[in-house]
């Protein structure tokens, strides 16, 4: 495993944490209140959620375009991210660092040719 994919799992474990923590705190949908802030008259509350919105989908089109780049697998991660959000993003890195260690070396750097 290299540091890259442990720095990777640390990242996941921790948000995985920080999200379970919220839940048991707050309830399943706990965030609805935040997310929508904007409904109460928060501009901020409505760039939080827009701007969470571009990054995803950016994000996603990302995930899309490299997957089928390295002939892997892309749609169970789109849907972990539509319904975990990082989760599935992180998800994904780990996985692309486990197939490019799978790989023989030559074929490594075709990958991003």
């Amino acid at each position: 495993m290299s540091k890259k994919e442990i720095a990777l799992w640390l990242v996941l474990a921790d948000f995985v944490a920080l999200t379970a923590f919220a839940v048991y705190s707050e309830g399943l949908v706990g965030f609805v209140p935040a997310a929508l802030g904007f409904a109460s008259g928060s501009t901020w509350g409505a760039q939080i959620i827009v701007d969470f919105l571009l990054a995803v989908t950016v994000a996603l089109g990302w995930v899309v375009a490299d997957a089928r780049a390295r002939g892997l697998a892309w749609w169970p991660f789109v849907a972990l991210t539509l319904t975990l959000g990082s989760i599935g993003l992180l998800s994904y890195l780990i996985f692309r660092e486990r197939a490019a260690a799978s790989r023989p070396v030559e074929l490594r750097g075709a990958a991003h040719a």
